[in-house]
């Protein structure tokens, strides 16, 4: 039931959510703000919403410091935002390399091509920096098919996380891996884009 599930207060807006859909921050021992985005770091938590808007003012305001009764290592908000970002992007990526060991990630042009002869992919992945026409080839691809597309990580660190070469495109088959990685890629989106988690 709805009423059973705990909530908890942004320092930013100051609105109630649920747990499940807040950013969580702990304080190490030496007083330094840490980003819990799994919920489960021991010790005392605070939360934001998950907008990138709410966690500025929550700087901006010192509410840290007053939900942990004394000073804390906050440093400033484009740090912060920037280690989330980071801590968020290595998080989708750690779910890549993992449906890459389970085998279900096809990678390069041709092969994913074949993969959506046959049936849509559950995520796609296009690089940062591969060329405009291949990027329209794909997204068209995926825009036909109804499959999600994401554009995050650059060419070297997509061949990294299949331990292969460069690879401009990677497609996750559809089931437990890409819907994990979709939801992640979600919180990511609406941190930076201002809306609320929507699954």
């Amino acid at each position: 039931m709805a009423g059973n599930v705990p909530q908890r207060s942004c320092l930013g807006c100051r609105e109630a959510r649920d747990k499940g859909e807040l950013l969580r921050f702990v304080v190490a021992p030496d007083r330094t703000l840490v980003p819990d985005l799994l919920g489960k770091l021991p010790g005392r938590g605070a939360y934001t919403c998950l907008r990138e808007a709410c966690l500025r003012a929550a700087v901006a305001k010192r509410q840290f410091a007053r939900s942990f009764r004394g000073e804390v290592h906050v440093g400033d908000a484009d740090s912060l935002v920037a280690q989330l970002a980071t801590l968020m992007r290595a998080r989708i990526a750690s779910y890549v390399a993992l449906a890459n060991k389970g085998g279900k990630v096809v990678s390069g042009s041709d092969v994913v091509t074949e993969l959506f002869r046959k049936r849509s992919p559950g995520i796609l992945f296009l690089a940062t920096d591969i060329s405009a026409e291949n990027r329209a080839k794909f997204m068209h691809m995926a825009e036909k098919s109804g499959t999600p597309c994401v554009a995050l990580f650059d060419r070297d660190r997509l061949g990294e996380l299949l331990g292969k070469e460069q690879r401009t495109v990677v497609a996750v088959e559809q089931g437990g891996f890409s819907e994990t990685i979709l939801r992640e890629f979600d919180k990511y989106r609406n941190f930076f884009e201002g809306g609320v988690q929507s699954r």
